[in-house]
């Protein structure tokens, strides 16, 4: 399986979370690994097969979906080849091509505000857990702090339906760490996007996931990559 990589977030524990589009299908594709998630090992950065705007051949792959993340496919990390870095004229016509213009063409009618600005699904619900959403109106990006002092990336959207302040896991927003924020390439990107001609940003929804022992479980939305018209093939590496 041949896929072109849109998708490159920080999760906790040295690990990512990495997804494409199948050159084939064109349908959203998240290798994913048998019993563990995918290390921090595999990025481009430290001798590994994955970043930005990259075709990645998987090799033979096995179908794992459980809705909403119907799109995990197992892959053997020994067998992923790098083919080549596409160009920037390619990959934005990719990002154009497999967006949408809302949330709930993504995700489907499942998605919805939970507790003010936040928006999730229920357990087991939505039609998808990855997708491009096209900006035709003005997002901000911004920095959080938190009640103990860190700082948290997250973003101010509206698709003209719904309207979200989500978290922002962009994996090129951090700094080596993979968990603390760059304030600095934050403030610069904010500025970007204020200025771009044309802003997509890659969303997911997370894995099940509570902010607290008495609350309940669902899968959150999250933006795990912001693409700019100008500079979309902006990488790690």
């Amino acid at each position: 399986m041949r896929v072109l990589i849109n998708h490159l977030t920080r999760m906790h524990g040295g690990h990512i979370c990495v997804a494409g589009v199948d050159l084939d299908s064109r349908r959203h594709v998240r290798p994913v690994l048998q019993h563990d998630s995918v290390p921090a090992e595999l990025l481009s950065r430290y001798g590994g097969p994955f970043d930005m705007a990259r075709i990645v051949e998987l090799g033979n792959v096995r179908p794992t979906p459980n809705p909403p993340h119907v799109e995990d496919q197992v892959f053997v990390p020994s067998w992923a080849k790098v083919e080549r870095t596409v160009s920037t004229h390619e990959f934005w016509n990719l990002l154009h091509e497999t967006s949408r213009s809302t949330l709930r063409e993504i995700f489907g009618t499942g998605l919805r505000a939970i507790g003010g600005s936040r928006l999730g699904t229920d357990l087991g619900k939505g039609e998808a857990s990855l997708g491009c959403l096209r900006l035709c109106r003005p997002a901000q990006l911004y920095l959080r702090t938190r009640p103990n002092g860190a700082q948290q990336i997250r973003i101010k959207l509206d698709d003209g339906e719904l309207r979200a302040d989500s978290g922002v896991t962009d994996l090129r927003l951090y700094g080596p760490d993979h968990a603390t924020p760059d304030a600095a390439i934050v403030r610069g990107v904010a500025k970007w996007i204020a200025d771009s001609k044309g802003v997509i940003l890659g969303v997911g929804l997370t894995r099940k996931f509570r902010p607290s022992d008495d609350a309940d479980y669902y899968h959150w939305l999250q933006v795990n990559n912001i693409h700019l018209q100008e500079d979309p093939v902006w990488q790690l590496a």
